[in-house]
């Protein structure tokens, strides 16, 4: 693509303000209440997109409260055969690659945000023209 990156589209019925649901946990909520203003400000969140906030926001919840039960019982626990990793671990490991996932769909990390974005008009430029 030649020239400048398109800006993204703001949405006219774009959600701006909305409080995190009530039945989140509170890590979750704290995370909602962190990104909802930048989501907010760009203007690109419609209501259709809240499933997939809602989402993120309790993989990085889930992140979190397994990160606690880490730091309290450690990486391994102590069994009657030995040394096995602590469950919270893996639950640790699927939330934080979750929420990197779904956080790059919404546009929450530095690489989503430095893609080009996708316009609707059509460009007039020959993409095989190098010149």
């Amino acid at each position: 693509m030649k020239g400048v990156k398109p800006e993204l589209r703001e949405d006219p019925e774009a959600v701006t303000v909305l409080d995190p649901p009530e039945w989140m946990g509170a890590d979750a909520r704290e995370e909602w209440e962190r990104v909802m203003p930048i989501l907010a400000a760009r203007r690109i969140l419609s209501a259709a997109d809240l499933g997939g906030l809602e989402n993120y926001c309790i993989a990085i919840g889930t992140a979190r409260e397994a990160e606690r039960l880490i730091q309290k019982f450690g990486l391994v626990t102590e069994t009657e055969t030995g040394l096995k990793r602590n469950p919270a671990v893996g639950i640790q490991s699927e939330a934080i690659k979750t929420a990197r996932l779904i956080g790059a769909e919404m546009g929450l990390t530095p690489v989503s945000r430095s893609r080009p974005a996708i316009r609707d008009d059509e460009d007039d430029d020959d993409p095989f023209d190098l010149s």
